[in-house]
């Protein structure tokens, strides 16, 4: 390997670990959460008992315990190992579905394979591989099965986080071709394809594009949790680079409303009449944000941060849990099929931006 080579893997490495400590050290939160103008209709009456509600449904055809996900979070270094596999042990717990951080990293450098293989080791009902869009245009067929092989995926996530690309001072702006790119994987490979935003959501339009490309599952993920601008400014400053710091900032709050960007995919999976699974995800705080991303026509809710905390607490997701059922006692839901039909109400700055 030359220098220049090792010097790219160790800053990967770098990467990656202060994406994780930026999250928990600083404000890298959006300066909104547009959950909380999705009010869901309380029931006076639920004419059920709270312990008759099933939380079971199922993602991707396979039956999980909940309709939580554990959304692509992080790998590819040394305490990405450790992290992973403490979220695996709540993945098996809940029997939820798991995703792990881009696996570029263990393409380019392979001792780094375990910090995500490790959640094989754990009953981890639906594993998700990752690689996201700029570098998956490089790649072959081969390297993306490679990936899949790497955790025994049951499906694959293709990340679109062109915002944080334009920002970070070492990313990759590059994107034509990516409709195919994404078709041809979804024909060739043996495992689902799901294309997730990364905080900037998606527009009715473009979730269409990307669903007639033939995937399995789309992640949502607007406006209102993590910013990955964010994160990127503090990188910038850390670096003394002045002027992706200010982009950093200017676009602290880009993008797409997480419930708005949930409601378009819901729309485009509607339009194209085919079964697609949508992950609700961005800014998911708790169990009623949980809930609210079911109503607006989510099969599972994505959350990170939350995880995160869990692993950072040496907690579990046991709170979470218990405010997901308490709202679905509260709208009188006996099964997650039953909350999808609750009225809501959208009110102040979403339902404004509407």
């Amino acid at each position: 390997m030359s220098g220049q080579e090792l010097e790219k893997d160790k800053l990967i490495e770098k990467r990656k670990e202060d994406h994780i400590k930026l999250v928990v050290s600083k404000n890298t939160q959006a300066s909104y959460n547009f959950w909380d103008d999705v009010i869901l209709e309380h029931n006076a009456i639920p004419e059920i008992d709270y312990d008759e509600i099933s939380t079971e449904t199922v993602f991707l055809g396979k039956k999980i315990g909940y309709p939580v996900m554990i959304v692509a979070i992080t790998g590819g270094f040394k305490k990405g190992m450790e992290i992973n596999e403490y979220l695996a042990k709540i993945s098996e717990k809940y029997q939820i579905p798991m995703g792990v951080g881009s696996q570029r990293a263990a393409l380019v450098k392979k001792e780094l394979k375990e910090t995500y293989s490790i959640i094989r080791e754990y009953d981890v009902p639906v594993r998700v591989g990752n690689i996201g869009a700029p570098q998956l245009l490089s790649l072959s067929i081969d390297d993306i099965q490679t990936l899949v092989d790497m955790i025994d995926a049951h499906a694959i996530a293709v990340h679109l986080n062109y915002l944080q690309e334009v920002v970070q001072p070492e990313g990759d702006l590059i994107s034509k071709g990516l409709l195919e790119k994404i078709q041809e994987i979804s024909k060739s490979l043996n495992v689902p394809v799901i294309v997730k935003e990364t905080g900037a959501g998606f527009s009715y339009k473009v979730a269409l594009k990307v669903l007639k490309t033939g995937i399995k599952g789309i992640d949502s993920s607007g406006v209102s949790g993590t910013s990955f601008s964010a994160i990127e400014y503090y990188r910038a400053l850390e670096n003394q680079d002045s002027v992706k710091a200010n982009l950093g900032k200017i676009l602290w709050d880009w993008g797409i409303p997480a419930p708005v960007s949930l409601i378009n995919c819901k729309r485009a999976v509607s339009r194209l009449r085919k079964k697609v699974y949508i992950i609700g995800s961005g800014g998911i705080r708790h169990g009623l944000d949980a809930a609210r991303a079911l109503v607006l026509g989510a099969d599972v809710a994505g959350i990170a941060r939350r995880a995160l905390e869990a692993y950072f607490n040496k907690t579990d997701l046991s709170d979470f849990i218990k405010e997901l059922k308490a709202i679905m006692f509260l709208t009188g839901s006996k099964n997650v099929k039953d909350l999808r039909s609750v009225k809501y109400h959208l009110v102040g700055r979403l339902k404004e931006y509407i």
